[in-house]
C-alpha cells in the first residue's frame, strides 16, 4: 500500500469515526418537538429522519405529552422503524423506565444508600418502592437490629414482627436488578450509622464481654453487647461439640460471655467456644493416626457419617467405604456407638478420619 493509499484509508477511517451512527431499535434518544396532531407528537430525530409517538404510546404517556410544546427538546426510546413512511416509531413511557433502570444500575455500582419506606409486609420479607419500580427486600437482608429475633422461628411470628416495620424508613442498598423481569433486591446489610461505626470500631479483636442473647436463628444466635449494639455467634463458633439447632441450646435472654473474634465492615463476630478450653489439644496427647477407638454417630453428611470418639472431637466416617448412603445409615445407626481405627488425625486442623474395623473384617 503506498503512501496515499495509506492517507486516504486514515482519512476514510476518520471520517466514519465522526458519522453519527444511525439509531437503532431499543436505544434512548433524543430529539426536538415539531408539532402535535390528533393523538401524535412528531419530533426532529436529524439527520436520520423523524420520530412519533402515537397509539397506545401516546395514551401511557398523554399527561406528560399534554405539556410538550413545539421547540421543546424530549427523550424517547425507538421501538420501531415504520418502513412505509420512514418514522422512528417511539415510546416515552419505555424511555422513561430505560433511564430509571440506567440510574438503578448506577445506584448499585455506587452501593448509593438509599432511604425507603416499608410499603408491605410478606413471610419472606418487605416491599419497598424506588423510581416507581416495586422492589423486594428480604428477611435475610435485614440488619441485626431489624431482623425478626422469634424464639422457635414460627413463620406467622415472623410476619408479625415483619409488619411492625411498614411505615418505616429503612437505609438501604440496592443488590441485584433485572430489567426484563422488573425485579429489585435491597439489602439493609452493611449499612451503619456514623454513630454505630465509632462503636463498633471501639472493639478489639480478643475482647472479653458479657452479653445477653436477643434471638436465635438458624445460623447462630445474635448477642446485645452495648445499647443499640448486637454482634453474631455463628452456629460454628457456638460449641466444640455439634451444634444442630441454636435455638434449642439458647433462649432470648440468657447471659452469656462472648469472645470478639473479628470486627469487620461495621459488624461484629463473637465466640462463646473460644472461651473454653478446646478439647482438640488435650486429644492430641491421646490419639494418633492408627488408634482404635470407639465413636457414636452424631450426625449424617453428604460425604458420610460424623462420629464423636469424646465430646466436641468429631470425625468422618466417609460414605464410600459402604457405597452408598444407604448401605451407610443401615450399617451406623444415630446415637449408637461402633468399633473404628483413626485413619487421619490432625489436631490442630481439627480434622479427623475414622475407618469401621467391622466393615474391614467383612471385607477380609
Amino acid at each position: 500500500m503506498t503512501k496515499k493509499e495509506q492517507s486516504q484509508k486514515e482519512i476514510m477511517s476518520e471520517l466514519l469515526q465522526k458519522t453519527p451512527q444511525v439509531p437503532e431499535i431499543d436505544q434512548v434518544v433524543e430529539g426536538t418537538v415539531i408539532s402535535s396532531d390528533r393523538g401524535k407528537i412528531y419530533i426532529d430525530l436529524s439527520p436520520f429522519g423523524t420520530g412519533i409517538i402515537y397509539g397506545r404510546e401516546y395514551l401511557s404517556a398523554r399527561d406528560i405529552l399534554k405539556n410538550v410544546n413545539p421547540g421543546d427538546s424530549i427523550s424517547a426510546k425507538i421501538i420501531d422503524v415504520n418502513k412505509d413512511n420512514g418514522y422512528f416509531e417511539l415510546s416515552l413511557r419505555e424511555a422513561r423506565q430505560a433511564l430509571i433502570w440506567n440510574e438503578i444500575d448506577e445506584a448499585m455500582a455506587k452501593k448509593k444508600v438509599l432511604e425507603l419506606p416499608i410499603k408491605e409486609a410478606n413471610k419472606g420479607g418487605l416491599m419497598v418502592e424506588w423510581q416507581g419500580i416495586v422492589g423486594f427486600l428480604p428477611a435475610s437482608q435485614l440488619s441485626h437490629e431489624h431482623y425478626p429475633k422469634v424464639e422457635g422461628g414460627d413463620k406467622d411470628q415472623i410476619f408479625m414482627e415483619l409488619k411492625k416495620l411498614i411505615g418505616q424508613k429503612l437505609p438501604m442498598i440496592i443488590i441485584a436488578s433485572d430489567p426484563k423481569e422488573q425485579k429489585l433486591i435491597f439489602s439493609e446489610k452493611g449499612i451503619t450509622s456514623d454513630e454505630k461505626e465509632e462503636l463498633v470500631t471501639s472493639y478489639n479483636v480478643g475482647d472479653i464481654l458479657e452479653g445477653e442473647i436477643t434471638g436465635a436463628t438458624d445460623f447462630g444466635v445474635f448477642v446485645k453487647i452495648a445499647e443499640n449494639l448486637e454482634g453474631l455467634v455463628h452456629i460454628s463458633e457456638m460449641d466444640w461439640a455439634l451444634v444442630d439447632d441454636p435455638k434449642s441450646k439458647f433462649k432470648v435472654g440468657d447471659k452469656v460471655r462472648v469472645k470478639v473474634i473479628e470486627v469487620k465492615n461495621g459488624k461484629i463476630s463473637l465466640s462463646i467456644k473460644a472461651l473454653t478450653e478446646d478439647p482438640w489439644k488435650d486429644a492430641a496427647e491421646k490419639y494418633k493416626k492408627g488408634t482404635k477407638v470407639d465413636a457414636v454417630i452424631i450426625k449424617y453428611n453428604k460425604h458420610g457419617a460424623l462420629a464423636s470418639i469424646e465430646e466436641g472431637v468429631a470425625g468422618l466416617v466417609h460414605m464410600s467405604d459402604f457405597g452408598s448412603p444407604e448401605k451407610l445409615r443401615e450399617a451406623l445407626e444415630l446415637g449408637r456407638s461402633y468399633p473404628f481405627v483413626i485413619t487421619t488425625f490432625e489436631p490442630d486442623s481439627h480434622k479427623m478420619a475414622l475407618q469401621y474395623t467391622e466393615l474391614k473384617k467383612k471385607e477380609e
